[in-house]
């Protein structure tokens, strides 16, 4: 073989296997590599399964995902509106609208999809006591007689466990004192939630009634179960504070509570969002049953409630929905190409 022709070949052969080399480092590389992602969450500590589970899938696609920083609401949305931060995967939609438009709203903030579905809120009392006197509406509480039943403190006024300050939910609550005439019987009792549900949940086993505020997906529901233990009251008509003051609050089925169903979604700096759009998509597609969130914080609640306990449990969720896990990973590569 003349040697112009070898030579040839060899530089033939080397452009082949660099290029081979190189689509494969190419296969290889990931849309997050080298970007850095800071989730929020808010002081709950029953929202820290959810936020994890957006980290592994993060995590899956190459982004370097910091730990977590807790910070309530308002203030979240505003720093990730600002860049602060990245994501946070407990936007309450429409319990933080006001949060979300003044921290600029969808100019500042990506928020697509729905990560957890038909979330409820409301006032609660015990069974025993709903059934002897007949209270089905908090409006009977404007009465001294029926305000005592629920008195823990023997100020006569009714005791409602109510909501932490900086949860959104406060503002609802406040301005239902106001809007159903309670301010006279009714005392919201606040601070830290775990506390206070904890002391209702006690006085409950003691025998005492109870009257208290909470949520679904949450795990207070599995151990006071509705329509068993205890009852959702009802309200005498919708009123909202703030951008949804005429919005109304009644349920498919007639039912009112005094606040909206919600949708917990993941929300984003948009900016950020628009430069990571597998991240984008991941955000838009992730979903979230109410019944495994609320699964996995009775767990916490009954003592496995440690950061590794956590992983533990977002690490068993994605083994069991593998399939849907590996789905969302490879849609999400796929709209980075």
């Amino acid at each position: 073989m003349k040697l112009h022709k070898l030579r040839r070949i060899l530089q033939l052969s080397v452009t082949a296997t660099a290029l081979c080399v190189g689509a494969t480092t190419q296969a290889a590389e990931l849309p997050g590599e080298g970007v850095a992602v800071q989730p929020l969450k808010s002081s709950i500590a029953e929202e820290t399964f959810q936020t994890v589970l957006v980290m592994k899938a993060l995590e899956q696609l190459g982004y370097d995902v910091k730990p977590i920083k807790e910070i309530e609401y308002a203030a979240g949305h505003i720093a990730i509106a600002n860049g602060d931060a990245t994501f946070m995967a407990d936007h309450w939609d429409p319990l933080h609208v006001d949060f979300f438009n003044k921290a600029g709203g969808d100019g500042k903030i990506y928020r697509e999809g729905v990560y957890s579905d038909g979330a409820l809120q409301g006032y609660l009392i015990d069974k025993k006591t709903a059934d002897k006197h007949g209270i089905k509406n908090i409006d009977q509480l404007k009465d001294p007689e029926i305000a005592k039943l629920f008195d823990s403190n023997g100020d006569g006024k009714a005791d409602l466990a109510g909501c932490n300050p900086g949860w959104g939910c406060e503002k609802v609550i406040e301005h239902h004192l106001d809007a159903y005439g309670l301010r006279d019987t009714v005392v919201h009792n606040q601070g830290a939630y775990g506390a206070i549900i904890a002391d209702t949940i006690a006085r409950y086993n003691q025998g005492d009634s109870i009257f208290y505020y909470t949520w679904t997906p949450y795990w207070v529901s599995g151990v006071l179960v509705p329509n068993q233990d205890v009852v959702w009251l009802q309200v005498p008509f919708s009123s909202l504070p703030g951008a949804r003051t005429d919005v109304d609050t009644s349920l498919p089925d007639g039912s009112n509570y005094g606040f909206q169903a919600n949708t917990q979604r993941i929300i984003a700096n948009r900016e950020w969002a628009e430069a990571n759009p597998a991240a984008a998509k991941l955000f838009s597609i992730m979903e979230l049953s109410n019944n495994d969130i609320s699964a996995q914080n009775l767990r916490m609640r009954d003592g496995e409630k440690s950061a590794a306990a956590i992983e533990r449990h977002a690490d068993a969720w994605i083994k069991t929905h593998q399939a849907t896990f590996d789905d969302w990973i490879a849609e999400a590569k796929t709209a980075a190409m």
